[in-house]
């Protein structure tokens, strides 16, 4: 039971931490089984110059991955970079690194 509390408190503290962002380095997410395969699909044309394709991914939301599609978007500044978001295993469980740009 403890553990049980325990665990619940960790998840609800890491998705306030989550839902406060942090520069686009939240590491809140935090599911106990790996993420499903990436979604194929078409990416389309860029509605400009200038935009660069942001891949779709899964997040951790009650209780439960879900898809956030793909979207276009503009670098903020010249010669900006985007480090996708990824899941990584962190000891029994799966803890989600957002996007950003760098």
């Amino acid at each position: 039971m403890k553990g049980k509390l325990l665990g619940g408190a960790f998840l609800a503290i890491s998705s306030v931490l989550a839902a406060c962002g942090g520069g686009g380095y939240s590491y809140g997410y935090v599911s106990y089984g790996p993420p499903p395969p990436v979604a194929v699909g078409v990416v389309g044309v860029a509605p400009g110059p200038g935009y660069i394709w942001i891949s779709g991914y899964h997040v951790w939301q009650g209780g439960r991955y879900v898809w956030v599609p793909g979207r276009w978007e503009r670098p903020p500044r010249p010669a900006a970079r985007w480090v996708a978001p990824q899941w990584r295993q962190e000891g029994r469980g799966w803890r989600f690194h957002e996007g950003h740009w760098r």
